[in-house]
């Protein structure tokens, strides 16, 4: 609902030939470690949203959390790469045939360039696999660069719920997909004993 850096030894002139300008992948358990940091720095950095909601999110997407997710598909946590630098990613989850776009954001480093237009593509050319009617999310109206993002890549406003998360604002963003196989996913539940080490992960800070 949304919308920093790596160092590493220079690459050789080969390794850069053979590194490509932008990628993605299947978050890493490495990369995991990175992207829930740099989630809980952009959840907090966000002029977008209230203190209610911040406190809520952080709470609510722990490192365990992803790793649920992840079980579900590995691609509900995509890292975007910038020379083989992880610079972004992008947060998703099944919901009942459609798939919810959680959080896509760059790292600060990388805004500059054009990985979130990268990512853009990359995450509809997973998820438009025949699974789902549809990918969609929840946008704050003042954030006008990632409506029109999306915008730009297909997706269309098809509601504006008033004070429906804390009080506040959002616009439902919308990009129509093709199912084709039969069968609906439940959501992500975890179950009592799911739960029960998801609190235990929490309180160890994993």
């Amino acid at each position: 609902m949304a919308d920093l850096t790596l160092t590493s030894a220079a690459p050789t002139q080969t390794d850069a030939k053979a590194t490509p300008r932008f990628a993605t992948r299947a978050a890493t358990p490495a990369d995991l470690d990175l992207i829930h940091h740099e989630l809980m720095l952009v959840i907090d950095e966000s002029p977008h949203y209230n203190a209610e909601f911040k406190a809520w999110e952080k709470a609510r997407l722990t490192k365990s959390y992803l790793r649920t997710l992840q079980r579900q598909d590995p691609w509900h946590v995509i890292a975007l790469l910038s020379e083989g630098k992880v610079g972004g990613a992008l947060i998703s989850g099944p919901e009942f045939g459609a798939v919810f776009r959680y959080w896509s954001w760059i790292f600060p480093a990388f805004r500059q360039t054009r990985l979130g237009m990268h990512g853009m593509r990359a995450f509809d050319e997973h998820f438009d696999n025949g699974r789902f009617h549809k990918a969609y999310t929840f946008v704050r109206p003042e954030n006008e660069v990632a409506l029109a993002l999306l915008r730009r890549y297909g997706y269309v406003e098809t509601a504006v719920l008033k004070q429906h998360i804390f009080g506040q604002d959002y616009c439902v963003m919308e990009k129509p997909y093709t199912k084709l196989t039969e069968g609906y996913d439940h959501g992500i539940a975890q179950g009592r004993v799911g739960r029960a080490i998801a609190h235990l992960n929490a309180l160890l800070g994993r």
